[in-house]
């Protein structure tokens, strides 16, 4: 799967370097991207390089190393839209150095912006989403010389997800987050050095050593500057739309976003599901690494010991990287075969796989099948996330329904349980559970009504318009 992606932005009040810093932050974000990284200081060259940022920051260690600007942006790449070429990588300049972008999200209505941006651009072959935004909202900067007026301008036109951070030409980084919130954003300070950091989650801020001051608001345009923090409003929304997919998934455990632990989420999805799906076995094994918590809490209020039953191969090339989020179905697959099963754990015995979610159900098939050849007598399988059946336009690249295993069982008619059995069969377990709305929504402590359930019901209310359905090779040229 793969544009949620890591975003970064710092600013030194003390003038320090940050070149060094940007690359800590990435390195504690890159389980939001794979695909590609790269950092923009102030009075240096965007610095971009495909794959991993420690990989990157290895390559590239003399040439960061002597970076001065005190203030800069990072990125680390997921993508929705647009191939994975270097020339995509973020950050993107706008317009030879008015300023530089990058973004966490997906613009939807692509179609209804390029041709407000063709008018005045000469646009060259594909261009992505962040790109089309970043020259309207220099369209709009240039009219009302204000950057909050020209977020205003361009969050009327835009229908999708974003978190902005910007690096602009005199001086400033700017953090701007959509009305409806479907992408996290938050504030950091380190008081030693008197800097501030924007950062996709707050476990960013803790590898650069700073501490949480507050998520960013939805709406709101943050400016760090010489002069400090200074916050603005942009745009209002009547709701909010936050992406339950960061808290089974995409968030680091240790995150806390929109004032909720991670950790304590995925704990809590677990517990539910052990009273919805009370399954008799001897062991609960967790699919590794994100559904370790969930794992934990259905071992708590089953009873049932949970065990590593299957772990990822790190000393294999790709062993500690996600599935989910790599650009093709082959480099899939590779992680995939990565997940050793520990024989001891499994052989003769009944088990409950816990996993976060099940989108393509290619990984789980894979999974079930290694655990029957190292003997598996029964094998249960319960999950955190209900059945996505619909494409996302918000962030997560599924954009097709006939990829996504519970929509290809069967129409939208049927009730969870006519689900669960298809896709026990599909998958080929015993039995198997998703969660539900209701339980997602009292396992991550939000409201339903602050959640966007796009992808589970195929109803795109946070957006300004339905998206414009496309396949995956439309999406990714």
């Amino acid at each position: 799967m793969k544009e949620h992606c890591g975003v970064i932005g710092v600013y030194s009040l003390n003038g320090k370097p940050v070149g060094e810093r940007i690359v800590k932050g990435l390195e504690a974000l890159q389980h939001r991207g794979q695909e590609s990284w790269g950092i923009a200081v102030n009075g240096e060259p965007i610095l971009k390089g495909m794959g991993l940022i420690s990989k990157g920051a290895e390559d590239n260690a003399r040439q960061i190393l002597t970076l001065k600007g005190n203030h800069g942006i990072g990125h680390v790449r997921y993508s929705t839209r647009g191939a994975t070429t270097i020339g995509n990588a973020h950050p993107i300049d706008i317009q030879d150095g008015h300023f530089a972008i990058a973004q966490n999200g997906t613009i939807a209505n692509t179609e209804d912006i390029e041709p407000l941006v063709s008018k005045e651009f000469k646009l060259q072959g594909t261009t992505t989403d962040t790109k089309l935004a970043g020259l309207r909202l220099l369209q709009h900067y240039r009219g009302t010389k204000n950057w909050t007026e020209a977020f205003k301008l361009l969050s009327k036109e835009l229908s999708g997800s974003y978190s902005f951070v910007i690096l602009t030409a005199n001086g400033e980084v700017l953090g701007a987050r959509d009305e409806a919130g479907y992408r996290p954003l938050c504030i950091g300070y380190d008081e030693v050095s008197n800097t501030y950091i924007l950062a996709s989650e707050s476990c960013a801020l803790q590898a650069m050593q700073a501490d949480l001051v507050r998520d960013v608001d939805p709406g709101e345009l943050v400016r760090l500057s010489k002069d400090g923090i200074e916050s603005t409003r942009f745009a209002q929304a009547p709701r909010h739309y936050h992406c339950p997919f960061e808290y089974t998934y995409f968030a680091h455990p240790s995150s806390k976003i929109d004032n909720q632990y991670v950790y304590e989420a995925r704990k809590e999805l677990g517990r539910i599901l052990a009273k919805k799906y009370p399954f008799k076995a001897d062991v609960v094994v967790p699919v590794p690494d994100s559904a370790r918590p969930a794992a934990l809490g259905y071992s708590e209020v089953s009873g049932i010991p949970m065990e590593e039953g299957l772990m990822k191969d790190r000393y294999r090339r790709k062993g500690s990287l996600r599935s989910f989020i790599e650009p093709t179905h082959e480099s899939r697959e590779e992680i995939v075969r990565r997940i050793v099963v520990i024989k001891p754990v499994v052989e003769g015995r009944n088990i409950i796989v816990i996993d976060d979610s099940i989108v393509r159900g290619t990984s789980s098939r894979s999974i079930v099948r290694s655990l029957k050849e190292a003997g598996a007598k029964k094998i249960y399988m319960v999950v955190t996330f209900p059945p996505i059946r619909h494409p996302c336009y918000m962030g997560i690249d599924f954009p097709t329904r006939e990829e996504l295993v519970a929509a290809r069982v069967g129409d939208d008619h049927l009730s969870i349980s006519e689900i669960n059995t298809r896709v026990a069969k599909e998958i080929g377990v015993d039995e198997f559970g998703y969660n539900d709305i209701q339980g997602l929504s009292k396992g991550t402590g939000l409201k339903e009504n602050e959640m966007c359930y796009a992808c589970v019901t195929g109803v795109y209310l946070g957006l300004k318009k339905d998206p414009v359905l496309r396949t995956r090779e439309e999406m990714k040229a």
